[in-house]
């Protein structure tokens, strides 16, 4: 089985602070503790197993709560995009997206609560073909 690179919380918080200096918007954790659920989420285990059954659906899981659980002040849905993209580029997986695509994913996510395998299915059509 292959080793599954995981964000760590300074990662998500670098990623974050990058976001608002581009985009705008106001700085700052809102719940460290929300944060810390999201960015755990994907490793969860059961019985020694990972609930999530491959690296996309942990990605998918943890864009899903990094946009739910509205952990910064401003800027979460950017941040949980890019760090998804973080997440997938440090276990090898690369995707072709368009920015109309982008924005309507986190719209969806947000607004509509996509579950982890919507979201995951749709990464997986558009996954980079080598």
């Amino acid at each position: 089985m292959k080793t599954t690179f995981f964000l760590t919380i300074e990662e998500v918080i670098v990623i974050h602070d990058k976001m608002i200096e581009i985009g705008g918007g106001t700085s700052g954790l809102r719940d460290i503790e929300m944060l810390q659920a999201a960015i755990e989420r994907p490793k969860a285990t059961f019985a020694g197993a990972f609930l999530y059954k491959n690296t996309l659906e942990m990605g998918s899981a943890l864009l899903q709560s990094l946009v739910k659980n509205h952990p910064f002040i401003d800027g979460n849905k950017r941040t949980a995009f890019f760090s998804t993209l973080r997440f997938f580029e440090k276990n090898n997986i690369r995707l072709n997206l368009k920015n109309k695509e982008i924005v309507y994913l986190m719209i969806k996510t947000d607004t509509d609560s996509l579950s982890v395998a919507e979201i995951a299915s749709w990464f997986s059509k558009r996954l980079h073909k080598k």
